[in-house]
């Protein structure tokens, strides 16, 4: 942990606008809802596995109707659930263990009444009828997420674990049992990997609303062989490393009919760390090793129908609009208090040697980091990510210390003491609600006068398409 009292003194940084800002949210006139259903009806939560967004089925809401963090709704892949909710595009729902996969059966539940389905590492076998329904589902429009682990992930001992259940769904479907997406799960075991992303320019997965994804990570998971002679559209976009073309898929999209499809070898990357009592769960959402919560956001935006293009939207070009994102010019196009861009090695850089350094003082003090800049309107998507390490003396479950993030005024996104980790964690804020206008983003930190907290930014990035 490290205090800023000893700088107290550092020489004065020329301060030039600056910002940062959060999610707004759209005009309800202009909102897109995508609907989304997460699977529980495939022993999603047996062991130590939590692969649900909430303990509220089939409407999250009903747990906390205004969510902020992942702790908000309690599962092991809040923070994804959350994070979709928070753009107020999204309508979510839970299938809930007891129930059947359906489609065109009726009911609210049924999968025609979503755009996307996601199975996050299914435990139990699909029966013929639900098989055939993902597939009937897909081949009209659907999008389908699926989320399998290492072969012998068994988690409640039935003989079926999700890499044997994700190939009897692509080869005994009752719709297409010829390899209808170019894509079979490997029966491997892959112990620690960071895969890559491969270099897909304007891939609405790699390059999406939510970020860039530059890779992922494997902690006990499996790869994927493809075969485009099967489905010419199948396509490889994170790799394990060493891999490339065919084999060694992590993570992998196809499409079939009017339908999209996306498989990831790993349950460790939407794993947020939290969920019920008693489960051993793992932070992958947030390992700084992947861009992760980029990877799953941007592909449940991209099978729900949106972001469906490589190409800019009309009249904008793809460019980074934030100045000196990673302050190596140190002050420079930033308006920032004194000290707080510094290359002091008391805390280190994500990148290079210069960052924003808020608080640390163990007194009361605010800081704040600032920059204005142009969301073109004609963009059909505009994203702010940056890099946070949050450190502190602090201990337990109070907020005394908040570093709070506006755009025009309005707070988009807030993190305290309670928040602390080890290491750099990417934020991403979706700012597209924000096209035509000029924008300042403020970071502001407040430190109370117990114990030091220190908010470190670096290496950020307003992304426009």
């Amino acid at each position: 942990m490290s205090s800023r009292a000893a700088l107290l003194a550092a020489a004065i940084v020329a301060a030039l606008p600056v910002a940062i800002v959060g999610t707004p949210a759209r005009p309800a006139a202009a909102a897109v809802v995508h609907r989304v259903l997460f699977d529980n009806s495939k022993a999603e939560t047996a062991g130590n596995a939590d692969w649900i967004v909430s303990t509220s089925m089939p409407d999250p809401l009903a747990q906390n109707a205004n969510p902020t963090t992942e702790r908000s709704w309690t599962g092991a892949i809040s923070a994804w659930g959350v994070a979709l909710q928070r753009t107020g595009r999204y309508s979510l729902k839970t299938l809930p263990a007891g129930n059947t996969i359906t489609y065109g059966g009726g009911g609210a539940l049924d999968l025609s009444q979503f755009d996307t389905f996601v199975l996050p590492e299914p435990n139990s076998p699909l029966s013929a009828a639900e098989k055939t329904a993902i597939m009937r589902f897909v081949q009209n429009g659907g999008g389908f997420f699926l989320v399998v682990d290492h072969t012998g992930s068994d988690r409640n001992n039935d003989g079926w674990d999700s890499v044997r259940i994700a190939n009897d769904l692509f080869s005994n479907n009752g719709v297409d049992n010829t390899d209808p997406f170019g894509i079979s799960v490997d029966v491997n075991n892959v112990n620690t990997d960071d895969p890559r992303a491969a270099n897909v320019p304007g891939n609405p997965v790699l390059h999406g609303p939510f970020g860039t994804v530059t890779g992922s990570i494997i902690r006990s998971g499996s790869t994927q062989t493809l075969r485009p002679a099967n489905n010419s559209s199948v396509r490889g976009l994170v790799y394990r490393t060493g891999y490339s073309g065919n084999t060694g898929a992590f993570f992998s999209t196809s499409t079939f009919g009017s339908g999209r499809v996306a498989v990831w070898g790993d349950s460790s990357p939407v794993d947020d760390g939290t969920g019920q009592s008693g489960n051993t769960l793992y932070d992958g959402w947030n390992d700084p090793a992947g861009t992760n919560a980029a990877l799953a956001l941007n592909a449940t935006e991209w099978l729900s129908g949106d972001g469906g293009t490589e190409e800019p939207g009309p009249g904008c070009t793809a460019a980074q609009l934030l100045g000196n994102p990673g302050f190596e010019s140190g002050a420079t196009v930033w308006s920032a208090t004194s000290g707080v861009v510094t290359s002091s090695t008391q805390q280190p850089a994500h990148g290079g040697s210069w960052k924003a350094w808020l608080n640390g003082y163990g007194t009361a003090h605010t800081d704040t980091l600032r920059q204005t800049v142009t969301v073109p309107a004609g963009c059909a998507s505009a994203t702010l990510t940056f890099w946070l390490h949050i450190d502190t003396a602090e201990t337990g479950t109070t907020v005394w210390d908040r570093l709070t993030l506006t755009a025009n005024g309005t707070t988009v996104a807030s993190y305290s003491n309670v928040d602390a980790a080890s290491g750099y964690r990417q934020r991403t804020v979706d700012l597209t609600g924000y096209a035509g206008q000029s924008v300042t983003l403020l970071f502001t930190g407040v430190e109370g006068s117990r114990l030091q907290t220190s908010f470190v930014v670096d290496d950020a990035a307003l992304n426009v398409r």
